[in-house]
């Protein structure tokens, strides 16, 4: 059986840059842009995996400022929602 696109995970590595980290509000952010995609997203950090999906994981994944997260993506519209996914990252969250 051959591999199709929705197979295949692909992930990038990101810093988190804003002053408080993956605290209440940009969790927040990140379901309500994860939700906009098909694709399986996930936020990996010191072996620990949650759902793009889901604020209470994401509540617990400890990004703390100056951090690096793994972002993972599996499905379809993986590539264009990682793009979506990391400009959130590098706008700081729309931050002050």
């Amino acid at each position: 059986m051959e591999l199709g696109v929705d197979d295949k995970s692909i992930s990038r590595k990101l810093k988190v840059e804003n002053e408080y980290g993956i605290h209440a509000r940009p969790a927040a952010l990140i379901v309500k842009e994860a939700a906009r995609y098909t694709a399986d997203l996930y936020l990996e950090k010191d072996g620990s995996r949650v759902s793009c999906k889901s604020i209470m994981g994401l509540m617990t994944i400890e990004g703390f400022p100056g951090s690096w997260v793994t972002l993972i993506a599996t499905g379809s519209d993986a590539e264009v929602a990682l793009d979506s996914l990391e400009a959130l990252f590098a706008a700081k969250f729309n931050e002050a």
